[in-house]
């Protein structure tokens, strides 16, 4: 039986990664607690075996062997726009030292397979995962196969994994057709414009950091979509002369998710579960890189 076991399972981009790349396995075990999460998960993979927390889950629980064991934990005190800040503890954070129930669950179900994703951070943080796992991460930025940045460390055992082909998606190629988008998504606010090449074409005048204000260009890239709970936190786009957020459809183009794979809960709970999530194509690149008899 060929188990996979996803930790920080989110909204399960790690199976649709499996799904798409045309990975076959069997059953499919998951650890999140996070109930938006688990909407979404359950409503497209009813089938999925939900073993809750991680601190709580043991090799015992999964029935026969793990072939794939894959997961991203936690990266609030990893990350490097945090730490920039100096407000952040590694991976003896709260949130991030759940890296050593990846860590413990590895060393229990001994998997064939194993595939770990985080933030770059700072090179102690990545050399005590590295020596952890007994690899060395690779970087792939998820602008290759989507219309929005995303730099990530792969930590991985499958071999000759090389960077994917750049399919020149831009903002343009994914957004929805201004006369579509209703009105809540549009801004009714001034704001500075910065020129038809800029990325940040436009720069909206409201309360809250750069981040909130930037509007991009739809010739080009978005920035690293996160999570966000409203409160103008979503990403925005320059579109017809105005200036809206994306609305969650788009956001899960960006991230190479199928359209509406996230519309049984809210729209700020799609943006948040959303910017959690994995870049679906990225994903399935990498497994893509597992021996031939995993794809009969």
């Amino acid at each position: 039986m060929r188990n996979v076991l996803s930790l920080f399972d989110g909204i399960s981009c790690g199976r649709l990664s499996l799904d798409r790349a045309g990975v076959k396995y069997g059953r499919y075990y998951a650890s999140e607690i996070e109930k938006r999460a688990l909407k979404v998960t359950q409503h497209n993979y009813p089938d999925t075996i939900q073993l809750g927390d991680v601190t709580k889950v043991t090799a015992d629980m999964v029935d026969g062997d793990v072939f794939l064991l894959m997961g991203g934990s936690p990266c609030q005190d990893l990350s490097a726009y945090k730490y920039d800040r100096g407000d952040v503890k590694g991976l003896e954070g709260s949130k991030s030292n759940l890296f050593y129930h990846f860590e413990r669950l590895f060393r229990e179900t001994k998997p064939k397979y194993f595939l770990f994703e985080n933030v770059p951070m700072r090179k102690e943080w990545e050399e005590i995962i590295s020596e952890l796992l007994g690899v060395e991460p690779i970087i792939i930025n998820s602008n290759l196969v989507s219309a929005a940045d995303r730099k990530r460390l792969y930590w991985t055992n499958i071999p000759g994994i090389t960077q994917p082909a750049d399919k020149q998606i831009y903002i343009r190629d994914i957004i929805v057709d201004a006369k579509d988008v209703p009105d809540k998504y549009w801004y009714d606010k001034p704001f500075t414009y910065h020129g038809e090449y800029a990325k940040v074409q436009c720069t909206l005048d409201i309360k809250g950091h750069r981040h909130m204000k930037e509007v991009y260009n739809i010739n080009g890239k978005c920035s690293t979509l996160t999570t966000c709970d409203g409160g103008n936190l979503q990403k925005k786009v320059y579109q017809d002369g105005r200036c809206r957020k994306f609305m969650p459809i788009e956001y899960e183009r960006l991230m190479n998710i199928p359209d509406n794979y996230t519309n049984v809960v809210c729209d700020t709970d799609r943006y948040s579960t959303i910017g959690n999530g994995w870049t679906v194509d990225v994903i399935a690149h990498i497994l893509s890189f597992l021996p031939l008899e995993y794809f009969l």
